[in-house]
Formats: structure tokens, C-alpha cells, sequence
């Protein structure tokens, strides 16, 4: 049992109502029939002691959730969107705060909450009665950090639910229940049933939560995306065998989630999954250098491929970091965080327009060779100074630019 989890129902119920004082939703409950109860992962988080910078509330409302969420929205002043008309499901936006309003979707709160994805999200706090209601046990599987489904059909209902199983695992730090792995491997491919959006926002949480290593790790062994040669393409490392500690921690949670997504999908399903073109694009190029450097070692690398990796992965190196050699990976990673290696940095000491203007060259192809060449120089420590910028660039383009005839 993790020691800072609550457990006793009269002091769950305490931290309940202090937390809804403190984030200022409490002006909402007189609006509210009776019947309606708090439910999911607001409940979860204070019985967990989890502070979220995301605050979501849902409450479930007998009948009406549109009629009264209107009615709430108007009397606070706050924004008013329905989600969902023909199921009655509306949002209210309360400064950082959006709370979700919907219709019970069944006579009684035992089938409602024997709809929910998780046990962990069926416990209930009844406002009226003052008291928690928990018929599936959610909060013994959070009492012992496991992830159980009530019913395999709630999940075929949504099978995003499949996947945001792998959120909890990274979130929260919790394992998978082993009767709900099997369900998992026989229907992982429905995921594709839902909208792509949504595929993605869930593989974000994934990558982006403190234990998305072990949530990556069982993605990848159960290869829930279907992936091509996930085992036989050397692009794809033993995630448990890397030692992160190389990365600082602002590092692993700024590069870590490029990596991981890189580690879970191939090039076609990330176009697939409607990610990003600069998500793809580096992707690719990390891609690109590994297997570069397969077929020829990092030491071999002349000035000017080396200038051209530094170049392309500039921006995001530590993604790449743990297909580097052993040996030179933290002297990589030293000389990565000194924005003044102009190596790891390219950049240049004269721009376009100043060459132009010094020494009437044109826009085009021979500018941008110029550029380049000028920004080798000086990654390599070649050139010191502005004067000896100009003076290398006057002699480059007697050397390289297009003679008359």
C-alpha cells in the first residue's frame, strides 16, 4: 500500500470537501438535484494524494445536465459548451477548472458506475448523502496500485479505453491487472476503430507522464500499434537497457517523449495518427542518422557530415543521444548544453544581407553554399572574427562562384 494514499471514507470525504472549497467549484452544488454524485479521476486523484495541474471535474446528474448546466453557467458567469446534445453531456469552465456535466446513463448509480472504464474511476461521492459509494472495490485496486476493468464491454464500447489502461501505467505508476492484459492482446487492434485525435492526445499523456518508461516498455512488448518489424529494425532499442541518467531531468522530460513515440511507431503510422509534420520530420532524421551510422561509424565521419548531423538534430539531440556510443555520449551531452559550441550549435558570425551588401552577391543557390561553408569554418574554429568572415567569404567566392566566360 503506498503510505500517502487515504483510505478511511470520513477523512476521504474531509479532503473532498476542503478541495472543492480551495479550487472554488463549490458554488455549483446548489444548483445540483439530488441524486447527483462526483465521480472518476477528481476522486481518484485525492484519494491518491495527487495534486494535477489539470483540474477535471465530472459529475453525473439524474436527468437535465444541459438544462442544468445552462442554469449553473448563467448564475456563475462562466463558459457553457455542450459536448454532447444527444447524450446530454455539457462543460462549464471555471478559470482553470472544467467540470463535466452528463446524464446517469442508467436507472441507477450501480449501472452507471458498472459503465465506467476502470474500477479505480467508479468510486462515486454522493452529494446529498454526504457519503462515498464504491460497489466495484475501486479503491482497494488503489490501495494495491492495479488497473482492473469491471466489464471487457465497456471497453469494446470506447476502445480508446484500451489504451488509456498504458495512461494510468505512466501516470500514475500502477500495473495491469493480468486478466485485462489477455483482453488487451486479443482486441489491441480496435484501437484504430477510434478517431485518430484522439489516439494521439492519449499516446501524448503516455509519453509525457512520470513512469511512461514502463507504460512505452509494455506498448512496445504487447506492440499495440501493430507496427512492422518492431524487433527486427535496429532502430528500435531495448528500452530497459538505456541508462536515462545520462539525461538531466529537464532534459528526459523535454527529449524522453520524442524518443519513446519513435520507439512505439513507425514513420507511417505517425502520419497515420495525424501527428505532427515537425514530430514526423524529426522522426525521420533520427532515423536517418542511425541508420547512417550503421553503415558507417561515428568516427569516420568527416568534417562535413559530421557538421551536417549537428546540423539536422540541433534542436533535439538528447532524443538521439542513446544511439551514440557509450564512450562519447556524455561528452556529446556536455558539449550539447554549451550554447556557445558552435559544433553542436551551427550558426554563423555574418548573415545573408550583410554579404550581399559587402560584397554584391545575389540571392540563390551560391549564397546559401557561402552560408554554409561560413558556419563549417566556424564550427571548426577556422574563423574568429567578422573581418575574417568577410575576408574567407571574398575568397570562397573567387574560388566557387560561376565564371563568365
Amino acid at each position: 500500500m503506498k503510505s500517502n494514499i487515504l483510505t478511511d471514507h470520513t477523512l476521504i470525504i474531509d479532503e473532498l470537501e476542503r478541495s472543492i472549497k480551495i479550487h472554488n467549484w463549490n458554488s455549483i452544488l446548489p444548483f445540483l438535484p439530488k441524486g447527483s454524485y462526483l465521480v472518476g479521476g477528481y476522486i481518484r486523484n485525492i484519494i491518491l494524494g495527487r495534486v494535477s495541474e489539470e483540474i477535471d471535474v465530472d459529475i453525473v446528474v439524474p436527468l437535465n445536465a444541459i438544462e442544468i448546466g445552462k442554469k449553473i453557467s448563467e448564475n456563475i458567469e462562466s463558459k457553457f459548451i455542450i459536448l454532447d446534445k444527444k447524450r446530454e453531456v455539457v462543460r462549464i469552465i471555471l478559470k482553470n477548472i472544467n467540470i463535466d456535466i452528463a446524464n446517469q446513463v442508467t436507472s441507477t448509480i450501480e449501472g452507471d458506475l458498472s459503465s465506467r472504464d476502470f474500477s479505480i474511476n467508479s468510486i462515486a461521492f454522493l452529494f446529498d448523502k454526504n457519503c462515498l459509494f464504491d460497489p466495484l472495490n475501486g479503491l482497494k485496486d488503489l490501495e494495491i496500485s492495479l488497473i482492473r476493468t469491471h466489464s471487457e464491454i465497456n471497453l469494446l464500447n470506447d476502445p480508446l479505453r484500451i489504451l488509456r489502461c498504458f495512461r494510468f501505467v505512466s501516470e500514475l505508476n500502477f500495473k495491469v491487472d493480468l486478466n485485462l492484459i489477455t483482453f488487451i492482446k486479443k482486441n489491441k487492434e480496435k484501437i484504430y476503430l477510434v478517431a485518430k485525435e484522439r489516439i494521439n492526445y492519449e499516446i501524448q499523456k503516455i509519453v509525457n507522464g512520470a513512469n511512461a518508461l514502463d507504460a512505452v516498455s509494455l506498448i512496445k512488448k504487447f506492440n499495440i500499434f501493430g507496427s512492422d518489424n518492431l524487433y527486427q529494425d535496429s532502430f528500435f532499442l531495448d528500452l530497459k537497457k538505456i541508462n536515462y541518467a545520462e539525461l538531466n531531468q529537464e532534459e528526459k522530460e523535454k527529449f524522453l517523449p520524442l524518443f519513446f513515440i519513435t520507439q512505439i511507431l513507425d514513420v507511417m503510422s505517425l502520419d497515420k495518427l495525424k501527428f505532427s509534420k515537425s514530430e514526423i520530420a524529426k522522426t525521420k532524421l533520427l532515423r536517418k542518422w542511425h541508420f547512417n551510422l550503421k553503415k558507417k561509424n561515428i568516427f569516420e565521419l568527416n568534417e562535413l557530415e559530421r557538421f551536417e548531423l549537428h546540423q539536422d538534430l540541433e534542436m533535439f539531440l538528447p532524443s538521439f543521444i542513446f544511439y551514440l556510443p557509450q564512450k562519447i555520449r556524455i561528452d556529446w551531452l556536455k558539449r550539447w548544453r554549451d550554447k556557445d559550441d558552435k559544433l553542436f550549435h551551427p550558426s554563423n558570425l555574418i548573415n545573408g544581407d550583410v554579404i550581399k551588401k559587402n560584397l554584391e552577391i545575389k540571392d540563390g543557390p551560391i549564397l546559401g553554399k557561402l552560408l554554409h561553408y561560413l558556419s563549417m569554418e566556424l564550427a571548426y574554429k577556422r574563423l574568429d572574427n567578422f573581418d575574417e568572415a568577410i575576408y574567407k567569404a571574398r575568397l570562397w567566392i573567387e574560388q566557387n562562384a560561376p565564371k563568365c566566360d
